[in-house]
């Protein structure tokens, strides 16, 4: 198994089987075979809340030790007969069956029943096997035990306070909307990319021939000349900058003026794009941001960075209505609540570790190079915090975007 959910699984089910389990003597039944739910494709709607979804034979639960019997008296208590495996069978309905699946997670797919139905019978028999041989009553168990409840506890605090978070008052959202006005302005803007450098032209040589051996003073020779023609290449692109600006802002087209930045660079482009349709203030760089200050049709001054130069020209600007970013400002809202909080918990105590015993602690990782924690110390399901999602800075007409990394696999997306 080897997934950190699955120790939950059986917590839950332990809890589970102390409350609420339906125990029954086998009996001939017409019940539907044993794994002929493992065949069907997609649950049935219409199963009812009592109905038997999971029948587990040949588990026996420990049969509770009679009471010792009075010493003054001379009647004894006679056990129970220890019922036989396969005289024993569990019959799991469907309210008992999702109490424990809605223990895993707040949402239940199809994937995580599929995963519990296989996997609880498993757990159920092993761990009444377990018992049997007494490891329910070692030290060990009850120091795993008191681990676990507390990462159960930590993954039902934090999936409290995201319900929480997540009433947020729909007064708030409207106030948050009107003090932020600015943050829900919509641009259409036409943007002119200029490269910094020119392409280098490689020179047509002969293959044929073994390319020529330069000697010391000739290599040195030959790089001075390539960093003086670099340099004279940026300067002319810098030039050309403030040219195709003073064009653009005495009206001359964007895609035009576009083609010839190209071109001077070097680089082929036969219909650039140069207009962005809808752009908000978190979708340019932070250097970039004065061209929100424009007015309609007004043009703005190069921006420079290492990558090349920019002028922007504003087409056309609007504010939102509140309809169309109320879920926007939800999620922000709710984020920010979560945060809040949860800062307010962790920051409630301090730990002092005795560097004698643990040794010094060693410097921090960034965040995507930090080593994950042992899967035994995970917390169990922890629902993933909703964030607002930021609209991306658009890359330039010349640059390609970057590649995404590949999304992060759900632990439950498939069974083992």
């Amino acid at each position: 198994m080897g997934k950190s959910w699955l120790l939950c699984v059986l917590l839950g089910t332990l809890a589970w089987g102390q409350a609420q389990p339906k125990m029954t003597p086998a009996q001939p039944s017409s019940a539907q075979a044993p794994g002929t739910a493992s065949k069907a494709s997609e649950p049935s709607a219409e199963v009812p809340a009592n109905a038997v979804v999971l029948t587990i034979k040949g588990v026996c639960p420990a049969t509770p030790k009679a009471a010792a019997a009075p010493k003054t008296g001379t009647a004894k208590a006679t056990p129970a007969p220890a019922k036989k495996p396969a005289d024993c069978k569990i019959e799991i309905t469907r309210a008992q069956f999702e109490t424990i699946a809605n223990g895993l997670a707040p949402n239940v797919t199809p994937q995580l029943k599929r995963q519990l139905e296989q996997a609880l019978p498993r757990f159920m028999a092993m761990s009444e096997i377990a018992k049997q041989k007494g490891l329910d009553k070692t030290d060990q168990f009850k120091q795993t035990l008191k681990i676990a409840t507390m990462q159960i506890l930590t993954t039902q605090l934090q999936r409290t306070v995201q319900e929480e978070s997540d009433k947020v008052p729909a007064t708030e959202i409207a106030n948050y909307y009107k003090k932020n006005p600015e943050a829900y302005e919509q641009y259409s803007l036409d943007r002119l990319f200029i490269p910094r450098l020119k392409q280098a032209v490689a020179d047509e040589k002969d293959e044929s021939k073994e390319p020529e051996k330069l000697t010391e003073e000739q290599q040195k020779a030959k790089e001075a000349a390539d960093k003086a023609k670099q340099e004279q290449g940026e300067q002319e692109m810098n030039k050309l900058a403030e040219t195709l600006r003073a064009r653009g802002a005495a009206g001359e087209d964007f895609a035009k003026l576009q083609k010839e930045a190209f071109e001077a660079a070097g680089t082929k482009v036969d219909n650039p794009t140069v207009n962005l349709p809808k752009v908000r203030r978190t979708g340019l760089p932070p250097a970039h941001a004065a061209v929100f200050e424009l007015k309609t049709g007004e043009v703005s001054a190069v921006i420079s960075d290492n990558g090349g130069h920019y002028v922007y020209k504003v087409v056309s600007r609007e504010t939102l209505p509140l309809d169309a970013v109320k879920e926007e400002i939800h999620n922000k809202l709710k984020s920010e609540h979560m945060k809040e909080t949860m800062d307010k918990y962790t920051n409630s105590f301090q730990a002092v570790p005795n560097e004698a015993y643990f040794g010094q602690a060693a410097p921090a990782e960034p965040a995507g190079m930090r080593q994950a924690p042992p899967r035994h110390m995970h917390p169990q399901m922890a629902p993933p915090p909703t964030q607002p999602q930021a609209q991306p800075q658009t890359p330039p007409p010349a640059a390609n975007p970057p590649a995404q990394p590949p999304a992060a696999q759900d632990p439950l997306s498939k069974p083992n």
